[in-house]
């Protein structure tokens, strides 16, 4: 069963029961918790500050501004339960009613520990108990009748189930030793083929096939390969498998299992984490579980208690210079607040990150140090979004008979970019001031030696270089080039979800499409302007990210 948690807020809302509250009163919240998961109803949407009184009886102080669809709460809920009662200790003898263990709830209704598995993921509540000296999960009387209560039909078609006779088996063998000697597929593509004819699940066939060569070594239908991969096999594997090849057809084409190809793609994909380097600013209250939720609740509001105004841009500036207008300013508290929020982000990741060992590496581990990284990465956007006037402010002072605007603004930009790593946000000063004093020195550097480089190697003959200069070019050439570049656009686009690919595609007019505003494109999505912003800056964050991963290079013009 997944353990990981849809939202942080119930996981850090276990750790501090689990550390501060008695046995009696977890064994009560965990009684609370259960009969609220049978109350959640999946199409609604609930508060964490509903959900944490009705489990502890009290509301919190400064709780999260969050709110949980009903089958987001029912997960968290179940995982609560379970790892709240793992802390408890409790025996299955010391239980006020009967415990089930996973192989009895099997034996009782005749289906198979996956599929007890299985209806955990969908509803089954279980706890964890000390069973024969060992903490093991285990099923409450009461529990069990409910779940098989809302879940009739599902229960009767599991114990329906009928075992395969051994002419199925046999039959299974033949078709797979046939399909194999043509070269039809790896064992899971041939496993579905066969599953799809005889009416069985792919699970059942494979299941069979891998016992018959287990048991039959010297006449393996699909032998077990040997030695370990090479490094040069594991990129191959990672990188397919990150252009869309599917698990299975890389298991097919590498004679390996689905297992072993997962734990190839999450070795390699753990390296590429550890590559990157991580930096952030350490703060006392990161260590304490009672601020996260302060930490990540949202923005606070401007001291005064207006919203922000948005200033108009003056007419005739550029389309850039404009649109820089169109994200307001940051007060002192919600600046500080957004780098704390930021930096605790990326603690958090570096936490994680700290415990990972590639050759052993969980997806969900994996998953979580990446959601991470990218919820700080958009807190860093909204910090760099929110103060890229203040670079073209200085950027204009510094302009001069020689020194280009507009190379002038991205130069700075990249200070800016710089100056939010470094920024120390806990000594208080605003970070403006910050930002201005490692802009203006960066200028203060570059601009000199611009001017060096290009007063020492003027020549005065450069009319003799264009005339000399071969401009001719290839029809054949511009053509494969720009075929190249439509299909690394369209990879590339393929990697976004569907409302991310709409917006870019009608922002840019890519394949022909008319170009759209913002507004023109919030009007059809129904949604504001400003949101569609934030979809098209994270879009291209995405695509640059990609682009930099997969080592792009596009052909120019």
């Amino acid at each position: 069963m997944g353990n990981t948690y849809c939202h942080p807020a119930l996981k850090q809302l276990k750790e501090q029961q689990a550390r501060y509250a008695p046995k009696e009163r977890r064994l009560e919240q965990i009684e609370r918790a259960e009969q609220l998961l049978a109350e959640i109803e999946p199409e609604k949407r609930y508060p964490y500050e509903y959900l944490c009184y009705r489990i502890t009886g009290f509301r919190p102080e400064g709780a999260p501004a969050l709110i949980l669809g009903g089958d987001e709460a029912r997960h968290d809920l179940r995982l609560f339960v379970e790892d709240l009662s793992g802390t408890v200790g409790q025996s299955a003898e010391q239980a006020t009613e009967a415990v089930l263990t996973v192989a009895e709830v099997s034996s009782r209704f005749n289906v198979s520990t996956r599929t007890v598995t299985r209806w955990r993921r969908q509803g089954l509540v279980a706890r964890r108990f000390l069973i024969s000296g060992r903490t093991k999960v285990g099923f409450l009387e009461s529990s069990l009748s409910r779940f098989v209560e809302t879940h009739r039909e599902q229960i009767d078609r599991g114990g329906r189930f009928r075992q395969l006779t051994d002419a199925e088996r046999d039959e299974i063998i033949r078709r797979a030793r046939r399909m194999a000697t043509v070269d039809q597929g790896g064992l899971i593509e041939i496993a579905r083929r066969i599953a799809r004819k005889m009416g069985r699940s792919t699970e059942t066939v494979r299941t069979t096939l891998k016992a018959y060569d287990r048991d039959h070594p010297d006449r393996a239908i699909f032998p077990p390969s040997t030695g370990p991969l090479d490094e040069d096999a594991k990129e191959q594997i990672y990188r397919r498998y990150r252009v869309g090849v599917s698990v299975e057809v890389l298991a097919g084409q590498f004679n390996r299992s689905r297992s072993s190809i997962y734990r190839v793609i999450n070795e390699m994909r753990a390296r590429r984490i550890l590559s990157t380097k991580l930096e952030y600013m350490l703060h006392p209250s990161f260590t304490d579980v009672a601020a996260y939720p302060v930490i990540l609740g949202p923005m606070p509001e401007p001291a005064d208690g207006k919203a922000p105004r948005r200033t108009k841009p003056p007419k005739g500036l550029p389309p850039y210079l404009a649109s820089l207008y169109e994200v307001p300013l940051l007060g002192r508290e919600q600046e500080a607040h957004l780098f704390r929020k930021m930096n605790f982000l990326k603690f958090q990741a570096n936490q994680l990150r700290e415990k990972i060992d590639p050759a052993r590496a969980k997806t969900t581990d994996l998953d979580e140090i990446e959601r991470l990284q990218e919820e700080a990465l958009a807190v860093k956007n909204q910090i760099i979004r929110a103060n890229l006037r203040l670079v073209v402010s200085i950027a204009k002072r510094h302009v001069g008979p020689s020194n280009n605007f507009f190379e002038l603004v991205s130069d700075g930009n990249m200070s800016l970019i710089r100056a939010v790593e470094k920024f120390d946000y806990a000594r208080g000063n605003k970070f403006s001031t910050y930002a201005s004093w490692a802009i203006m020195k960066n200028f203060a550097r570059t601009i000199p030696e611009e001017n060096y480089r290009r007063d020492r190697f003027v020549t005065g003959h450069e009319e003799m270089f264009e005339a000399a200069a071969d401009n001719r070019s290839d029809e054949h050439e511009q053509e494969k080039a720009q075929k190249q570049r439509q299909e690394a656009v369209k990879g590339m686009l393929g990697r976004l979800d569907d409302r991310e690919r709409r917006i870019i595609v009608s922002r840019y007019g890519i394949g022909g499409v008319h170009e759209q505003t913002l507004e023109q494109l919030g009007k059809e999505l129904g949604i504001t302007k400003e949101r569609v912003r934030q979809i098209e800056s994270r879009a291209q964050d995405k695509l640059r990210r990609i682009a930099s991963e997969e080592k792009m290079e596009l052909p120019l013009l």
